[in-house]
């Protein structure tokens, strides 16, 4: 028998906050929203969603899991997630096929060259 990946929890400073600019980042819908938990899924009954729950302590270093976008034009991307609140991150890994960003509260993710 297997398991199911049904959510990806992050910890945020404002949980409600940042799951709706996650939600924006990818087309996603809030399908909850509770005061000790957000998620936002593609659509209502689509899993995984990812879950945004409230910690008291700062980040600390680098992600130990990030997510990895694919969009259709990386560079058109990157400027729409920057304009949204992202910030390019430095994380000195030279000439790759990816951006690093950070979301408003500093989680790094990557914006990946399309397949094309």
């Amino acid at each position: 028998m297997t398991s199911v990946w049904e959510n990806l929890t992050i910890g945020a400073d404002d949980p409600s906050r940042l799951a709706r600019w996650w939600a924006e980042a990818l087309g996603y819908q809030v399908v909850s929203d509770k005061p000790d938990e957000v998620e936002i899924r593609r659509s209502p009954g689509v899993l995984p969603g990812i879950v945004f729950v409230p910690v008291t302590e700062p980040k600390r270093g680098r992600n130990r899991l990030h997510l990895d976008l694919r969009p259709a034009d990386q560079e058109a991307e990157v400027e729409r997630l920057v304009d949204m609140g992202a910030r390019h991150v430095d994380t000195d890994q030279g000439d790759v096929g990816w951006t690093v960003l950070a979301d408003p509260e500093g989680n790094e993710f990557r914006v990946l060259r399309s397949r094309g």
